[in-house]
């Protein structure tokens, strides 16, 4: 077998997750709910996976899918801000390969009286690694 070297990360990416939210600033929003889309662009170390052919060494995308659905279908928040915020945290803390996590979240109709598709959040946010010392990095 070739010997090879990772050039740059392995990255997993899950585009457009259509789902239906309850999340807004305004309580209609919030009582009458809205489509939300979710893409994620996930920093995964996926040589073993690769090498193997075996699931237990990647992240199984459809358990990814429902940790996401449950956030944008069964907790609310006023800011989309703060749904991409949580998506995030929780896809750190939930799959230990996950090394970094981009994650898009579009509110594709505003309740504003202008014309555009949508507004988009993004953000990525990277694993904290334990350093010697025990603080924070």
């Amino acid at each position: 077998m070739v010997s090879t070297k990772v050039s740059r990360p392995d990255r997993m990416q899950l585009h457009g997750m259509e789902l239906f939210g309850r999340h807004g600033v305004f309580e209609e929003e919030r009582k009458l709910g809205q489509r939300w889309i979710v893409d994620l662009d996930l920093q995964v170390d996926l040589r073993e996976a690769g090498r193997s052919d075996q699931l237990e060494y990647s992240i199984n995308y459809a358990e990814i899918y429902n940790t996401v659905k449950h956030i944008v279908e069964e907790e609310s928040y006023q800011l989309v801000e703060a749904i991409t915020e949580r998506i995030a945290a929780v896809l750190l803390e939930t799959y230990s390969l996950i090394r970094e996590a981009t994650v898009r979240v579009t509110k594709p109709h505003p309740p504003f009286d202008i014309h555009f598709r949508g507004v988009t959040i993004e953000m990525t946010r990277v694993r904290a690694e334990a350093n010697p010392t025990g603080s924070e990095a």
